[in-house]
């Protein structure tokens, strides 16, 4: 007789072991800094041993690679969301969502964009250039464009010039915490990103 409860499984499933040891690891990478954060030390706030972390990461570069990816696709969905709350034909008003979720997303994960991005720089620059959030805005510019909501010769090459600012303005330090403030730089970036457009 066995003390397992009937059809439950004795281990979690990988994906979520994953995510467990991802949620540790951020954790623990913005407390003491990812240099000083050792595997044991994610192995044991996860609860599994230095054998599961190697079957799901080769190292501590590999889980922030993993939570960098995580980190843009969970802010391409807050966008993708608040892009489908306008009207169908309201370009301007897609635009202008598109870009204050962006912004919003990455003033409210500063703490974790800094990590991902700036503690633990990606191996090449290629991500300002080429990412899933800048071919999301380039398919909404080139479509905007096709229904006749502005004239762009080039959505791909507006795509990178809006994200760059953008990102430039929200990287910033200290930039939106607070409210007033915040509310001024996205009625800031609102106004210009549809005078880029005009």
């Amino acid at each position: 007789m066995t003390s397992r409860i009937a059809g439950r499984p004795r281990t979690k499933p990988a994906e979520e072991r994953r995510g467990d040891l991802m949620l540790v690891a951020e954790r623990l990478f913005l407390d003491k800094g990812v240099e000083h954060t050792t595997i044991e030390e994610i192995t044991q706030g996860a609860t599994v041993s230095k054998g599961a972390f190697y079957l799901h990461f080769s190292s501590k570069a590999d889980v922030i690679e993993a939570l960098r990816t995580r980190f843009v696709q969970k802010l391409l969905n807050g966008i993708v969301e608040e892009v489908g709350k306008q009207d169908t034909g309201d370009w301007n008003g897609k635009l202008t969502a598109w870009a204050k979720a962006c912004a919003v997303g990455y003033m409210n994960a500063a703490r974790l964009h800094n990590l991902v991005f700036a503690a633990a720089p990606p191996p090449s620059r290629e991500g300002l250039t080429s990412n899933i959030l800048i071919d999301n805005l380039q398919q909404l510019l080139a479509a905007g464009s096709r229904e006749g909501a502005w004239s762009l010769k080039e959505p791909a090459f507006t795509a990178i010039f809006l994200f760059n600012a953008l990102h430039g303005i929200v990287n910033q330090s200290g930039i939106g915490d607070d409210g007033v403030e915040r509310t001024k730089l996205l009625r800031n970036i609102e106004d210009s990103v549809l005078r880029l457009v005009r």
